[in-house]
């Protein structure tokens, strides 16, 4: 069982030093996918990596449960998109403004995220109805775009194999554009 596994488990039976020595060996690679995910954002951004990597951090030591390393990270970086989406909403309500003005979405940029905050709530609706399809598939893409991660760390984490992977990516990739290319606005 390695450090993180074991400090994941510490922290969910209730032991409140394991948090502690649990963020410095998760820190960097945490970093790592927030910076990436905040590199596609437009200059400016409210939130900024350590930002989103201390809100992403606080929202998965609710008490949850984690079955080891790979678990940790795909639920990393679903609180990261949820976090992400959530300012995106946020700062949508406030300019209530129109939704035509959008940047197009490359396909194969996908993993870099989107820079408009409407265009983060078309991927999100686009993913949460892509996980009705195929949740395998979506659950890569998860990883894939708000994780930063490849299709092959992102095969390992889910515990499928890389040529799955690879296979599940281009599906996810081809059905997620089609439906943002559909999205409205365009």
């Amino acid at each position: 069982m390695s450090d993180v596994t074991r400090l994941l488990d510490a922290a969910a039976a209730g032991d409140r030093q394991a948090p502690a020595e649990l963020l410095p060996l998760v820190y960097d690679e945490l970093r790592r996918l927030a910076a990436a995910r905040m590199a596609a954002e437009a200059p400016g951004h409210t939130l900024d990596a350590t930002a989103l990597v201390h809100e992403a951090y606080l929202r998965l030591l609710g008490g949850q449960h984690f079955d080891g390393r790979g678990h940790f990270f795909f639920a990393a970086a679903e609180a990261i998109r949820r976090i992400l989406v959530d300012h995106a909403r946020a700062k949508h309500a406030i300019k209530r403004g129109d939704r035509s003005a959008r940047a197009d979405l490359d396909p194969d940029r996908l993993a870099a995220g989107a820079t408009d905050p409407d265009r983060w709530l078309d991927l999100d609706e686009a993913l949460t109805r892509f996980a009705c399809v195929d949740p395998a598939a979506a659950d890569l893409a998860k990883l894939r775009v708000f994780g930063g991660l490849s299709a092959e760390e992102a095969g390992a984490a889910l515990g499928i194999p890389r040529a799955t992977a690879f296979r599940l990516w281009t599906y996810a990739r081809a059905w997620l554009t089609a439906r943002l290319a559909d999205a409205p606005g365009k």
